[in-house]
């Protein structure tokens, strides 16, 4: 079964200071790993259309998105903070990396395709409805989601295994009952926000630490697999955050290629299992090490389209 792979070369002209992790390289060090696997014969490649204004309104402030227009520079790089900046082209980027998750949605609910992987930056799950954070500007996963509410299906899950909570998802979507957010994540660690415990619809599974990948699995089939059976999404939306992975110096989590692989399938005999499902629509979070992002992405895109 082919995987439709979407992208935008906007994705890579959005540049990052030097040095930094999230880079323009991400994007190539996954479209080469699936060259050398061989997989370019079997995916389906597509250039990410726009989001529109109204699509982001969905999600976002007016104030937020208004105070967006005048920020990015004519030449050069301009930094916010840590984690917030912007070159010429970075605002055209974003544009695109939320359009690609409305255009896969659209994908599926026409029967085009089932699975679908948005190779895209910057990345979205920390951006919150009112600010920009974690290298993220508009939150691109959650502009999908709202996306398919809007068109028809009565509920969607999203399942983030990005090693930060995606606070911007949980922010957006905490009180929005056909939502199921699941988010795996380091516990103590960025971005430090409030877990949410009370609410049916969030499934927060920190992890120690020291975890590898049994107690990821664990935390994965005792909390998200059920979670799934009990609200029948008919949607399933990932937030693929490869950060987690062993030779990845931003966290101390250690996941493998064979973890992503691993919680990719569940997540697709859930698919399998459930006619109502209609697909998987994937998009890349974190992964900073540039091999083992490659090869991690390449395992998840293996494994969604069972190749």
């Amino acid at each position: 079964m082919t995987v439709v792979i979407i992208s935008h070369p906007s994705c890579q002209q959005h540049l990052s200071p030097e040095g930094h992790p999230e880079c323009p390289e991400r994007i190539d060090a996954i479209r080469n790993q699936l060259i050398t696997s061989g997989l370019e014969f079997v995916i389906s490649e597509r250039d990410a259309v726009e989001v529109t204004q109204q699509q982001l309104l969905a999600v976002h402030d007016s104030d937020y998105l208004a105070s967006l227009d005048n920020l990015p520079p004519a030449t050069g790089i301009r930094v916010f903070d840590d984690d917030i900046w912007m070159s010429p082209h970075t605002m055209v980027a974003a544009r695109h990396a939320a359009g690609s998750g409305v255009q896969a949605v659209e994908l599926i609910l026409a029967g085009t395709a089932s699975t679908v992987f948005c190779n895209v930056r910057p990345p979205g799950h920390h951006a919150e409805r009112h600010r920009a954070m974690g290298f993220c500007i508009y939150n691109n996963i959650a502009i999908a989601a709202r996306y398919a509410l809007d068109h028809g299906l009565q509920c969607v899950a999203i399942l983030d295994f990005d090693v930060h909570q995606g606070n911007g998802t949980q922010d957006i979507f905490r009180q929005e009952s056909r939502v199921l957010f699941c988010s795996s994540f380091q516990h103590p660690f960025y971005p430090n926000t409030r877990l949410e415990t009370e609410r049916e619809n969030i499934i927060n599974t920190p992890l120690d630490a020291t975890a590898k990948g049994p107690e990821f699995r664990q935390a994965v089939t005792e909390y998200w697999l059920p979670a799934l059976e009990k609200f029948q999404p008919e949607l399933l939306l990932v937030s693929a955050g490869f950060d987690a992975h062993v030779l990845d110096d931003m966290s101390s989590v250690s996941l493998t290629e064979a973890d992503y692989s691993w919680v990719t399938e569940q997540l697709r005999q859930y698919m399998d299992d459930h006619e109502f499902c209609r697909g998987i629509v994937s998009m890349l979070e974190g992964g900073y090490d540039l091999p083992a992002l490659g090869r991690s992405a390449v395992a998840h895109i293996k494994a969604l389209g069972k190749l």
